[in-house]
């Protein structure tokens, strides 16, 4: 059964929360990426997964049904970022999360712990996630580079054509139609000034890696055209005793595209952190 939350998050913009699962289990919270939404989760939420843990996503602010404000200042400051992830983890009372950040969700998990520190949760899944954001674009492919501006446009049509473009670059193999529809279509209800203002941020959390002291698991698929797999290697050089996972064969979204095995190594992951 699904529960949802309307909560205040870093400067009282209202985020929309959804949880499910075991009430009393191991809490895992999903922040999702750059266009997306809670539903990105799918395959965890409808999964054997919540037998075991209790899990919550939301949507980011200015995506999916989360309050979404036209101006830059609430997409370029971290500390508002790291705010609405405190809001998730207090208001619900979740003991010692692990977060699972996939692509942009990084840089929320980071701004997160520069802010807030380490001590509230038990681990971290970094998810084909960026953690550097330059006018360079390092590490960052032709699946988001090609397609960016486009999904930007003022124009509809253009808007829409890259918008499809990119879902398409998510993965190495063709989604389903039902499931293609869906991503297109909360990709575009993102505003324009929301994605301006993300990309316009210039990150490098290499410091807040290489201070962490919880469990570090980094996942990401080989044929990543969005977040390059480089990412993910700089993440496993940076953090002390990260695990790393590589899917052969998979593109941006692993928990899409294998959701047997990330699920399976997610739940591992999370009693072995919850353990230590």
């Amino acid at each position: 059964m699904e529960t949802t939350h309307n909560i205040s998050g870093g400067g009282d913009l209202e985020l929309s929360v959804h949880e499910w699962g075991n009430p009393n289990g191991a809490p895992i919270l999903f922040i999702h990426g750059y266009s997306q939404s809670h539903l990105s989760w799918t395959a965890q939420y409808a999964s054997p997964l919540t037998e075991e843990f209790r899990l919550v996503a939301f949507d980011l602010r200015g995506h999916g049904e989360s309050e979404k404000p036209l101006e830059a200042r609430n997409y370029t400051d971290g500390s508002l970022w790291a705010d609405d992830v405190t809001a998730v983890i207090e208001t619900l009372s979740l003991d010692r999360p692990v977060l699972v950040g996939w692509s942009y969700g990084g840089f929320v998990m980071c701004d997160y712990l520069k802010r807030h520190g380490q001590a509230a949760i038990a681990g971290l899944n970094f998810v084909a996630a960026a953690v550097r954001l330059n006018p360079s674009f390092e590490m960052l492919g032709p699946g988001f580079l090609e397609n960016a501006k486009g999904t930007m446009s003022s124009d509809l049509a253009t808007r829409i054509k890259s918008t499809q473009k990119f879902v398409r670059a998510c993965t190495a193999k063709p989604l389903s139609t039902n499931d293609f529809s869906a991503i297109v279509a909360f990709n575009m209800v993102v505003p324009v000034e929301v994605k301006l203002g993300m990309v316009s941020r210039e990150l490098n959390f290499d410091t807040v890696l290489a201070g962490l002291s919880v469990p570090v698991l980094v996942t990401h698929g080989r044929e990543d055209s969005v977040v390059l797999p480089a990412m993910s290697e700089h993440i496993v050089a940076t953090v002390p005793r990260a695990e790393k996972s590589f899917y052969d064969g998979i593109g941006h979204a692993s928990f899409l595209e294998d959701p047997e095995r990330f699920n399976r190594e997610l739940a591992t992951f999370v009693g072995r952190a919850r353990a230590g």
